[in-house]
């Protein structure tokens, strides 16, 4: 398995405290300090909405570091919504695109009776999953004008969260412009299977969304009622990639052949005792099972 991309990292762990999210100058800082240190170079691109795009790219440079495909999500359950939806990711896109990308991952937003009983597909519902898929068709279509493409990332707790509704959207945006932009760790833990889904749709997957889990913790979650943030943060279902249940070689082996996109390392709440000691397994081990061919950027 090869690419030409080289490893990226989503720098959650800093983001995310006791406080909530916090995404400004000093945690960035803070963050690719320890990470320069790891050997990541490419970090998710997330500008902070005081800064001007031009700050944003010196931020990163600065820094040693160049950008790497971030996230977009909305409520795309809401049909009202789909117009403002779409011009707000045209400017997503546009700054992708100034900054060198040509793709990026796309998402539903949160549903408030998934975060308190997650990976369950709580409140299933055929017809939003249609207003849903068309939404994101609209939206991945306007962003491929501006010249990035949108993969769908299924996600826990949110209005995509199982494998069927990811398969549902999917079906139904066939010959749009969105692809596929799998999380390994999202979709275990909502009970798919990360590599069937992978080959099912590999020519659509724009890039990979690394993580890992532990299926006991996710067992224990579920027997103890546990909301979303208590199976993350305190029962800890999340692991570095290599060190839970998920199976990688039948997801190396499901992407295409030709597959060039992205591994971004993306562990929100790492199970390792520190997010660097986290980003640094998680680096040694997509570094061992990815042949990365850098290329400039």
């Amino acid at each position: 398995m090869a690419t030409t991309h080289p490893p990226a990292i989503n720098p959650l762990p800093w983001i995310l405290n006791d406080l909530g999210y916090r995404l400004d100058r000093e945690v960035l800082t803070r963050a690719m300090a320890e990470l320069h240190d790891v050997g990541y170079r490419h970090l998710t691109v997330e500008k902070p909405l005081e800064m001007s795009t031009a700050d944003y790219r010196a931020l990163l440079s600065d820094n040693g570091f160049a950008p790497a495909p971030g996230y977009f999500s909305g409520n795309f359950s809401d049909a009202d919504q789909h117009g403002a939806l779409v011009e707000s990711i045209k400017k997503h896109a546009a700054l992708h695109a100034e900054l060198g990308l040509d793709r990026a991952f796309i998402a539903e937003d949160i549903v408030p009776a998934r975060l308190a009983v997650p990976a369950k597909g709580v409140g299933f519902d055929p017809e939003r999953i249609a207003v849903i898929a068309e939404g994101m068709r609209l939206a991945a279509d306007a962003a491929a004008i501006e010249g990035v493409r949108y993969g769908l990332h299924p996600h826990v707790a949110t209005g995509v969260e199982t494998e069927a509704e990811a398969r549902e959207v999917l079906d139904r945006t066939a010959g749009s412009s969105l692809g596929f932009g799998p999380d390994t760790g999202h979709i275990a833990w909502a009970g798919g299977d990360p590599a069937a889904l992978i080959a099912d749709y590999s020519t659509r997957v724009l890039s990979v969304h690394v993580k890992d889990v532990d299926n006991e913790a996710i067992l224990a979650a579920a027997r103890h009622g546990d909301d979303y943030l208590a199976a993350t943060n305190a029962r800890k279902v999340w692991r570095e990639p290599g060190r839970g249940d998920v199976d990688w070689e039948g997801v190396l082996r499901a992407l295409a052949p030709d597959f060039s996109g992205w591994f971004v390392v993306e562990v929100d709440v790492p199970f390792a005792s520190t997010p660097a000691e986290s980003a640094a397994q998680s680096l040694e081990f997509i570094r061992r099972v990815v042949s990365f061919e850098e290329v400039s950027t």
